[in-house]
């Protein structure tokens, strides 16, 4: 069973910057997907990122290209998501999420950290 734990959420001020961590346990996590999503209070949850096996490939929603940038450590079975010029809008609770190889869905999911965007 593949265990996710996010960490790295808080509060901070529009245009600021936050670094989320995603530790993966429990798994081969080189042979991932890995994406991140977000949902807001009242919101329906939001793709933001996906980031392949190795981290050469990544897709952003439209919502945060150019602003946000996963990337991916495999030696230490961790996902990131470097998020710059925060604006209030970005708040929500952001979860990791992993798909297997040649799946067609995400299987796996952490628990969320609350990030919170001040303006």
């Amino acid at each position: 069973q593949v265990q996710l734990v996010e960490s790295g959420g808080g509060l901070v001020q529009a245009g600021g910057s936050l670094r989320l961590s995603c530790a993966a346990s429990g798994g081969a996590f080189s042979s991932y997907t890995m994406g991140w999503f977000r949902q807001a209070p009242g919101k329906e949850r939001e793709f933001v990122v996906a980031i392949d096996r190795n981290g050469g490939s990544t897709y952003y929603g439209d919502s945060v290209e150019g602003r946000f940038a996963a990337s991916r450590d495999n030696a230490k079975n961790t996902v990131y998501l470097q998020m710059n010029s925060l604006k209030p809008e970005d708040t929500a609770v952001y979860y990791c999420a992993a798909k297997i190889l040649g799946g067609s869905r995400y299987d796996y999911w952490g628990q969320g950290t609350e990030v919170t965007v001040s303006s």
